[in-house]
C-alpha cells in the first residue's frame, strides 16, 4: 500500500540511468506500475530518438513523479523533469505519449541551460520549439499520430493558448478534489 495513513510513499530508483523520485500520494496507484511505465517511455526515447536520449542526463538531474496540474513540467531551480503521477498510470495514454511529454520537458531544460529566460512573454515561442521535438518523436514511433496531431495543433494556436498561465491555487484545489473522490471510490 503506497501510503501509511496520510503520508505519501516516497520511492527512489534509477530508470535508464536517470535518478527518479516518486512521491506517491495515491494508494490506488502502485508505485511499481508507475516506474514500469516510466521505464517503457524512456526506452522509447532511447530507441526512436537516441540523440535526444543521450542528452537526458545533461538535461535533468532527476525525474520527479508526483501529482501536478498538467502532464509534465520542467522545474528549473532543481533541474528536474516532473511527470504527473496519474498521467503515467492512465492507460488511456500510451507510453509514447508519456515519452513525448518527457522529451518536451527536456527541450525546456536545454533552452534554460542555454540561458533562455523562462519569462511568460517568451513562453509561446519556447513551447513551439518543444512541440517540434514532439513532432519529430511522434513521427518516429508507430503509435505517434496522436502526438503529432496534438503538437501540430499547438503550433498553430494563438500564443495565449500555446502557453496558458496556470493558477496554482485553483490547480491544487482541483487535484485535491479528484484525489478525494478517488479515495471515496476505494472505500
Amino acid at each position: 500500500m503506497p501510503t501509511h495513513g496520510d503520508r505519501p510513499e516516497i520511492a527512489t530508483a534509477t530508470v535508464h540511468g536517470l535518478p527518479v523520485v516518486v512521491h506517491n500520494t495515491r494508494p490506488d496507484i502502485p508505485t511499481g506500475r508507475v516506474l514500469a511505465r516510466l521505464d517503457e517511455a524512456l526506452g522509447l526515447i532511447a530507441h526512436h530518438t537516441p540523440h535526444h536520449f543521450r542528452r537526458l542526463r545533461r538535461d535533468f538531474d532527476r525525474v520527479l513523479v508526483q501529482r501536478y496540474a498538467c502532464r509534465g513540467a520542467y522545474l528549473p531551480d532543481q533541474h528536474t523533469c516532473l511527470v504527473e503521477l496519474t498521467f503515467l498510470d492512465n492507460r488511456d495514454f500510451s507510453a509514447s505519449q508519456i515519452a513525448a511529454t518527457i522529451l518536451h520537458e527536456a527541450m525546456h531544460a536545454r533552452l534554460h541551460r542555454l540561458g533562455f529566460p523562462l519569462a511568460m512573454r517568451d513562453r509561446a515561442r519556447q513551447e513551439r520549439f518543444c512541440r517540434r521535438a514532439e513532432i519529430e518523436f511522434g513521427s518516429a514511433v508507430p503509435d505517434g499520430a496522436p502526438i503529432v496531431e496534438r503538437a501540430l495543433a499547438a503550433l498553430h494556436s494563438p500564443d495565449e493558448d500555446v502557453a496558458p498561465a496556470i493558477d496554482p491555487a485553483l490547480a491544487a484545489r482541483r487535484i485535491a478534489e479528484i484525489d478525494r473522490r478517488a479515495r471515496e471510490r476505494r472505500s
